[in-house]
């Protein structure tokens, strides 16, 4: 009595070990603003959104596009130019020394680039520069013309901002190698190099940095009178127009990249919330299960959305249940174990108080035999009782390997034929000569099982019965069955008899020589492989019990 009480008292009080308190996740939750999986997933989006824009933002084929076409542009303007100087402004008289009329060319060159943002400059053959249509040439000397641009019309801090992002680009990836533009207080064709080209006969092009002004693009063409060069003509420009037009294509590009970056943004906080959210609902409903008394907590159910979520959601309560039902288990066992101890040890307690009263030495020595068996009772139950409570951890930890099945029953049927007494069952084994069986699992379990089972059929076989042993391949199971010709199996008790400390052993077998738990442990070892066991009683053609029947399935290798 003393020993159940004690067991009963920790049962009542292993409720009071549990934690009452929980962590309040939502709570947590609440205090940070975005989760981590929304930030990576909008630094991701976000981020792939900004590459994808920066690289448009370059345009660098556009741009060298836009430039060559107004470098064509130039040259079809200077050739035409040149046409006209070489037509009204070289001196005529002698083929062979035909030169250059400063005065007349510089006029020319003056009225022809009044109506366009060009400059034009004409060089003779000796590389001197004789007119500018940047400069006037008058009595008081010669004037420059500057061009300013029109009020208003100043670069904007965007703009900026875009042609320094072009000229990190092209710093950092050496995309393009531009020289830099120079005047010299005293010109001459040498300065340019398309200038000494044209000066050669062919026309020549150039484009140069002017620093925050943009590039300058050149053309040079030779001036020509009879198929003979009188000199060159340069022309520049500016690259305003190719530096508006890239403006307002990278202007265009950043209004789409605010509305793609608003609608990713936007995307993103949608799909991390349908994901942070329910996670975050899960671990809260996890936590509450963890560090709850009672089982009121229920894990969410997410089963509109077929995704990965719900498949968590679905994991989570299965898992949730097989703890709940392995606590059930854990403390009917507990239960279990009290009770079969309790039985020995009141006898035993009984026993011992009695023997000192008895005065008769037959009384003694029974009393004492009952006292042995009871001690041995107690230790085949502590020792049946351990081995199960190990079981769990011990086929957990386990590797699985290739075991013969067929090798393990003719070596059982070897063993059996060698330590079998004269009256003992035979054993025949059916059909294991064949192909071999071979499943994944731990081979000494499995041996366990079936000595367990051939085994409990010598028990209940009568005096020179027969034990059937069959295997085979049933689909893409071995199925092992075990028969013999004993008393069967109470009706109703098919499934009882795998249940923990359960016992209906033969007649004239003496009490507590099996603690009843193998057949349990047989079933604990073949689930855990993957299989099934099963009991069943054998019929006569006329419908009589005519022995019991084992049938383990397992899956084939």
């Amino acid at each position: 009595m003393g020993s159940g009480t004690v067991i009963a008292e920790a049962e009542r009080t292993l409720p009071i070990s549990l934690p009452t308190t929980t962590p309040d996740i939502n709570a947590k939750a609440e205090r940070r603003r975005f989760s981590p999986i929304t930030r990576r997933i909008l630094a991701v989006n976000v981020l792939a959104l900004f590459i994808l824009v920066g690289g448009l933002l370059f345009l660098g084929q556009y741009r060298k596009s836009l430039i060559q076409a107004e470098l064509s542009a130039l040259e079809l303007q200077a050739e035409m130019f040149a046409a006209a100087i070489g037509e009204v402004s070289v001196t005529a008289d002698d083929v062979d020394r035909q030169e250059l009329i400063a005065e007349v060319a510089r006029r020319i060159v003056r009225r022809m680039v009044e109506t366009t943002d060009t400059r034009a400059r004409l060089y003779r053959l000796d590389g001197t520069m004789i007119a500018d249509s940047r400069q006037l040439v008058g009595p008081g000397g010669t004037v420059t013309i500057e061009e300013l641009p029109p009020p208003g019309e100043s670069k904007s801090a965007l703009s900026h901002a875009l042609e320094l992002y072009y000229r990190l680009l092209n710093r950092l990836f050496g995309l393009e190698e531009i020289q830099p533009y120079e005047e010299s207080a005293s010109p001459w064709a040498g300065d340019y190099e398309e200038v000494v080209v044209a000066l050669s006969g062919d026309n020549a092009s150039a484009v140069r940095s002017a620093g925050e002004s943009g590039l300058i693009l050149s053309v040079a063409v030779p001036v020509q009178r009879y198929k003979r060069v009188v000199g060159a003509l340069m022309l520049s420009k500016g690259s305003w127009a190719v530096d508006a037009a890239m403006y307002q294509v990278r202007l265009d590009i950043l209004k789409m990249f605010g509305v793609a970056l608003a609608v990713t943004v936007l995307l993103s906080l949608y799909l991390a919330s349908t994901i942070a959210r329910p996670i975050r609902k899960l671990a809260a409903a996890a936590e509450q299960v963890r560090g709850g008394v009672n089982r009121p907590h229920k894990i969410p159910d997410f089963g509109r959305r077929n995704d990965e979520i719900n498949e968590l959601a679905v994991s989570l309560r299965d898992m949730t249940e097989a703890l709940w039902r392995r606590m059930d288990a854990t403390e009917r066992f507990a239960a279990d174990v009290a009770h079969e101890i309790k039985n020995p040890l009141t006898s035993l307690q009984s026993a011992v108080e009695t023997v000192t009263r008895v005065r008769d030495e037959e009384q003694k020595q029974r009393l004492m035999q009952i006292i042995a068996d009871d001690v041995r009772r107690l230790d085949r139950l502590i020792s049946d009782i351990s081995a199960a409570s190990r079981l769990d951890a011990e086929l957990s930890r386990a590797k699985s390997a290739p075991v013969r099945i067929d090798s393990i029953l003719q070596t059982l049927a070897d063993v059996h034929d060698a330590a079998r007494a004269g009256q003992g069952p035979t054993l025949e084994l059916a059909h294991v000569n064949g192909e071999p069986l071979t499943v994944n699992g731990m081979e000494g379990r499995l041996v366990q099982v079936l000595r367990n089972l051939i085994t409990n059929a010598v028990s209940f076989s009568p005096p020179g019965g027969t034990i059937m042993l069959d295997a085979g391949r049933q689909g893409r199971n071995i199925v092992v069955t075990v028969e013999d010709e004993g008393p069967g199996i109470p009706e109703g008790k098919e499934q009882a008899i795998f249940e923990r400390f359960y016992s209906e052993r033969p007649e004239g077998e003496k009490f507590g020589t099996h603690s009843g738990l193998g057949l349990s442990i047989s079933k604990q070892i073949v689930e855990a492989h993957g299989g099934t066991i099963r009991a069943e009683n054998r019929r006569s053609a006329d419908g009589r019990v005519c022995g019991a029947r084992f049938v383990v399935s397992l899956p084939a290798a």
